[in-house]
């Protein structure tokens, strides 16, 4: 069975891409490159969906906002 996921990605202050799966807390990964990072995001989520053992929650994506605070 296929399941599709949405992956956050982001680039820390060290220039180093970091990706995050909204559907399965906890699983996210880094790597210097986006096509790096495309193959960890895969290897990650196959091993959080060994570990967890269920189905993911069931989100859907509607969008993403940024927000600015003051500090």
């Amino acid at each position: 069975m296929a399941h599709q996921f949405d992956v956050v990605i982001e680039r820390d202050e060290e220039g180093m891409y970091v990706a995050s799966v909204p559907q399965l807390p906890g699983c996210h990964t880094d790597a210097a490159s986006l096509d790096e990072l495309m193959a960890e995001i895969h290897e990650a989520l196959a091993l959080c969906l060994e570990a967890q053992g269920l189905a993911p929650a069931p989100l859907e994506f509607i969008g993403m906002q940024r927000v600015t605070i003051a500090a």
